[in-house]
């Protein structure tokens, strides 16, 4: 359900603004992203984890309070951001 190291130092890696950039908000949105697809890929096969589901839910406003601040902040990185991880508003 979580990610592996190797596939969070790609994201990062894709995502940084600068070198060595793993705190700014489009990283975390794509590291959030990742883990967001695998909860619900996840739920395709286990529908009655509630557990999980919680987490899910913690996951989805997490990434809602980061998209929020990055739309206040600047409007064109945030469609940008919108449109290059998919993400329907």
């Amino acid at each position: 359900m979580s990610i592996t190291a190797e596939r969070k130092a790609e994201v990062i890696k894709t995502n940084a603004l600068k070198k060595g950039d793993t705190g700014s908000p489009e990283v975390q949105v794509a590291i959030l992203s990742e883990r967001i697809a695998n909860l619900t890929n996840h739920f395709k096969t286990h529908g009655k984890d509630n557990h999980s589901r919680r987490g899910l839910l913690k996951l989805v406003s997490t990434r809602r309070s980061l998209l929020d601040y990055i739309k206040k902040k600047d409007e064109a990185r945030y469609k940008a951001l919108l449109e290059k991880h998919n993400i329907r508003r």
